[in-house]
């Protein structure tokens, strides 16, 4: 239960740093401060769902891309999994937006620069 609650949180953090850095492209909205805060843990709860049922399939059926590009895929699947939160706060009436697919690849290298310094900082279980 605390490695997912520090994973949620290196998320969240993660998220509001892409959000902050690309402002007009990537939105959060809400009335307050509070309601934008809870909002970013919903959606880094969505995102980490995502990542933890989606994106070893999407590696899985994308291996030889892996392979063939030495790595460089990743930046494209970390962007399909954005917009994929993206739109499932759409869905869910969270106003979190992504708005394009290089903004998408932005925010990705954004939000995987930010998460693993976060895991980094933040305690683990062991």
């Amino acid at each position: 239960m605390k490695n997912f609650l520090v994973k949620t949180i290196a998320n969240a953090a993660a998220l509001a740093v892409a959000v902050f850095l690309l402002k007009p492209d990537i939105s959060l909205t809400g009335d307050s401060s509070g309601h934008q805060a809870l909002t970013l843990i919903l959606v880094a709860l969505i995102f980490g769902v995502v990542n933890f049922v989606v994106k070893p399939v999407v590696k899985l059926l994308s291996f030889p891309l892996f392979i063939l590009t030495l790595g460089l895929i990743t930046l494209i699947v970390n962007a399909l999994m954005l917009m994929l939160t993206s739109w499932l706060a759409g869905n869910l009436d969270l106003a979190f937006h992504v708005d394009g697919f290089w903004t998408a690849v932005l925010g990705g290298v954004i939000v995987s620069i930010v998460s693993w310094a976060m895991h980094i900082m933040l305690p683990d279980e062991d």
